[in-house]
């Protein structure tokens, strides 16, 4: 007889709007502390058996004020259990295996800056610092002219001003100098540092793991990390050694990673540039597969399906060959996105936390569940936290945090969808019963088939007949606008212009051979002169140049006010031959009346 879970400890009481709200009723309350100065995204949320316990505990790397009080935070339970100080602005924390030694327990990596930072049991373990870039050779000169003193502050200055304004990267340095505000103040910042090297330096943007040679959840796992330099690299996890560098057009911001690196890995990449993508294994560059409308803000897959939220409040879906699947449009802006997986019941589903304190939950493109939350949430992790399994954990703009969990009796059924095909579609249609005629005729067929089959057969060869009987006739009449004659290649087109009564009739001739000029050519007429009066009748053709295209024009007045109409035929005649060269058929236009003012 299974209960539901326990609240994992003490926890502040949520508004009575909240607590009603009937998205909420599925969700137990473990915890809700508004005023636990966590300050974190999606990407800087983990949770992980640090000690090898088998308590999950929750591992946040906090973003304190943006400048100070940078901190990485282990929650045992819903307290503060341990707290480490991060030099720089952390980017992303990922938990890992790096070796196969007894007992197993992850590792903790965060980018901050330049460097990644390992713990083991939450102990500063391993620094990896980023391969250097090449720094531009004019800049290099710029410092060490500086250094022997040859060079004024004014003139290095509007250098690097010209350097930077060529799209060239600055070092830190260089950026740091410019941006002091007086001459005294580069002075004395030239001075301060032109002794020591001159080195640039990129930072990690995103960071995720990937397993090398085996998928089990205690497999060794390598670093994915991509870089603002446009680069990704994939890290050894044992010599922390750069075993693969990918190139991409921008700079990435969301990675997601599936494969073994051994054998098949896909690592799908979101940019700055607002386009998805796609590296393999053995890829040097980055293969484009997606082009969003909007920036993304997260990016998660699911199967073979990749979602992206939006800034222009929309979620959509891809297929991994960049085929769009479909888009949801939301009632207010995304602020992060986050993935389900409940292992137990094979269920896996995207979360989306959005500005209007709500929290959506969608398998596919319906809606399964709203959650409302007394803050804006900035930060979704789901997993086993303490010794739950289906915990979720959100932190919020304000600096709170949040701890639910799945109730074992929550049910999410088709009635809740809110979006996707109306109901009435899966109601099934009333399809009548077979009458006695159609079961007499499928009977008939039956019987008869060998017959029926002869006859379809005996039409169809009539009818190939009678085209090719056609096709001949109108070879050796000359009916066609293109000669078939190999001794007189000409092509034929002619065109009326007008609404009438009168019309301009336009006939264009041309050589199509290579060498061999056309003489002795004239075009003539053929219509109903009760109906049709033609201003020329016969026009004498001078030699055609093979290659050029001769007009000729006439004008065609209807003498009738009746409203009706009839074919003109252009024969191309050799003289002293009656038999034309090339016909052309013209469907005129009825005639409007000519209106007399």
């Amino acid at each position: 007889m299974s209960s539901e879970p326990k609240a994992i400890g003490k926890h502040r009481e949520e508004s009575d709007d909240v607590k009603s709200y009937e998205g909420n009723k599925k969700w137990l309350n473990a915890h809700y502390d508004p005023v636990a100065s966590l300050y974190a995204f999606s990407q800087c949320l983990t949770v992980a058996d640090i000690h090898g316990k088998g308590d999950n505990n929750l591992v946040i790397a906090d973003l304190g004020t943006g400048k100070y009080n940078m901190k990485l935070k282990l929650y045992k339970g819903t307290s503060l259990h341990e707290e480490t100080t991060l030099i720089d602005l952390p980017t992303g924390v990922v938990s890992f295996f790096m070796d196969t030694n007894e007992p197993k327990t992850p590792a903790i990596a965060v980018a901050s800056g330049p460097f990644i930072y390992v713990y083991k049991n939450f102990k500063p373990y391993f620094k990896f610092t980023l391969p250097p870039l090449e720094v531009n050779p004019m800049e290099q000169d710029l410092w060490n002219q500086a250094k022997a003193e040859r060079l004024d502050v004014i003139v290095m200055k509007e250098m690097l001003e010209g350097i930077r304004s060529e799209g060239s990267p600055l070092t830190v340095r260089s950026l740091m100098f410019l941006q002091c505000k007086s001459m005294e103040e580069a002075a004395t910042f030239a001075n301060t540092h032109k002794h020591s090297p001159l080195k640039r330096q990129t930072v990690i943007t995103c960071l995720s793991t990937l397993k090398k040679s085996y998928s089990e959840d205690d497999a060794i796992s390598c670093l994915v990390l991509g870089t603002e330099s446009k680069c990704v690299y994939v890290l050894d996890p044992e010599a922390f050694t750069v075993l693969t560098t990918m190139e991409l057009p921008s700079v990435p911001v969301f990675l997601d990673v599936s494969g073994l690196y051994d054998v098949e890995f896909r690592i799908i990449v979101s940019c700055r540039n607002g386009c998805i993508y796609q590296l393999k294994r053995g890829a040097k560059h980055g293969k484009s597969c997606i082009e969003l409308n909007s920036q993304p803000i997260g990016l998660q897959r699911l199967g073979k399906t990749i979602v992206v939220g939006c800034m222009d409040q929309t979620i959509q879906a891809y297929t991994t060959k960049g085929k769009k699947l479909w888009t949801i449009k939301l009632p207010a802006s995304i602020k992060t996105l986050g993935v389900v997986d409940n292992r137990t019941r094979s269920f896996k589903a995207v979360m989306v936390g959005l500005d209007n304190c709500e929290v959506h939950m969608y398998k596919d493109k319906y809606l399964l569940n709203i959650i409302k939350t007394e803050d804006v949430v900035t930060g979704i992790i789901f997993g086993r936290f303490g010794r739950e399994e289906n915990t979720l954990i959100m932190t919020t703009q304000g600096g709170g945090i949040i701890i639910k969990i799945l109730k074992r009796t929550a049910q999410f059924e088709e009635k809740e969808f809110h979006g996707g095909p109306p109901a009435a579609q899966n109601i099934k249609l009333n399809v009548p019963k077979k009458t006695k005629l159609f079961v007499d005729q499928t009977m008939r067929e039956r019987e008869n088939s060998v017959v029926m089959h002869r006859q379809f057969q005996h039409d169809l060869y009539r009818l190939r007949l009678n085209t090719a009987r056609t096709y001949v006739k109108s070879i050796e009449n000359s009916d066609n606008p293109i000669s078939t004659n190999p001794s007189e290649p000409l092509k034929l087109a002619a065109q009326v212009q007008g609404i009438g009564p009168t019309f301009k009739l336009t006939v264009n001739l041309q050589n199509t051979s290579l060498n061999c000029p056309s003489m002795n050519l004239l075009v003539t007429f053929q219509y109903d002169n009760k109906l049709y009066d033609i201003q020329k009748s016969y026009i004498p053709v001078p030699m055609l140049v093979p290659g050029l295209s001769y007009s000729f024009e006439t004008f065609v007045e209807c003498l009738s006010d009746k409203g009706v109409s009839d074919n003109i035929k252009v024969f191309v005649l050799r003289q002293s031959r009656s038999v034309p060269i090339i016909t052309a058929v013209i469907n005129m236009p009825i005639s409007e009346t000519l209106v007399v003012v």
